[in-house]
């Protein structure tokens, strides 16, 4: 059976743990047959990932996934078909990505402060040396038994208040579209549930999205509740929104995140890949686009 598509992957080019080439074959064993390599603020892995993915004759969709912030917190923003070579989009990256070092050093000077030393070094280690992002951190907390696991981790040193804490000081919501649709793609808010935000809060986002050139919200995602898949697809209907649907997958550590296990998009919806020419060959998911 085919699998729905997952529009939302990470591979070690950013902080999964599986390198691009591998990801493709886990997807491809796992039955999914279009996947979307989505690495934060990066494109790094999409080479590897496209030689890998035309071997083994899967689907891949370029994309990135964009830190932003707006209203006072981070958003992520899936961007899906792009084209990676597009200049203004590698030059917001590039931005992103120097921030992004500048922010590892000073996590790794905070919880110094804290009496973690190494803390730098040690995320460093868990990474690709280019990008190095929280959860770098969190693995390096974990393996020195300052912690009991990633969430662990987050909820001890690395959230709003706590000691290795750093405020971002990412995309804003137009730039991050505007680098998305500029490089042909779509562009979509990724895991909505994860922002606890109130209804008018939501939709005051949602709205700004759309005037952006926003079109997607990621209804069913690996950290989406079936009460929340359903209630994200109503909003989705409603604003006249494409659903997307993505895992999140950062690699085999988490199981209950895993590759060819997503439920189908709500009936009511509209699904992002409805009219991709790269679905025409594939009768099985013609009909899962159809409902």
């Amino acid at each position: 059976m085919i699998k729905s598509p997952d529009l939302h992957s990470h591979s070690t080019a950013s902080d999964g743990t599986l390198s691009p080439g591998a990801l493709m074959q886990r997807a491809c064993a796992s039955g999914v047959r279009v996947i979307a390599l989505t690495d934060h603020d990066t494109t790094e892995g999409l080479a590897e990932a496209r030689v890998a993915a035309d071997a083994l004759d899967l689907r891949l969709i370029p994309g990135v996934e964009i830190s932003v912030t707006w209203g006072g917190r981070t958003v992520h923003m899936v961007g899906l078909n792009i084209d990676p070579e597009n200049v203004a989009l590698q030059t917001g990256l590039s931005r992103l990505l120097a921030y992004r070092g500048w922010r590892a050093e000073e996590i790794g000077r905070r919880l110094a402060k804290q009496g973690i030393e190494g803390a730098y070094e040690g995320a460093k280690a868990f990474s690709n040396g280019r990008l190095i992002g929280r959860t770098h951190f969190a693995r390096f907390l974990v393996a020195q038994g300052h912690a009991l696991d990633l969430r662990d981790v987050f909820n001890r040193y690395l959230v709003n208040g706590k000691p290795g804490h750093v405020s971002g000081e990412w995309a804003t919501l137009e730039e991050a579209t505007h680098w998305i649709t500029g490089a042909g793609g779509q562009a979509v808010i990724a895991h909505p549930a994860r922002y606890k935000l109130t209804r008018t809060r939501l939709l005051k986002l949602l709205g700004e999205f759309r005037e952006c050139g926003g079109v997607g919200l990621e209804v069913v995602s690996g950290s989406h509740s079936r009460d929340e898949v359903f209630n994200f697809g109503c909003v989705a209907r409603d604003h006249r929104m494409l659903a997307s649907a993505g895992s999140d997958y950062h690699g085999p550590e988490n199981p209950w995140i895993d590759l060819g296990r997503l439920p189908a998009l709500p009936p009511v919806c509209t699904p992002i890949w409805h009219d991709w020419p790269e679905l025409d060959e594939e009768p099985s998911l013609r009909r899962v686009a159809a409902g």
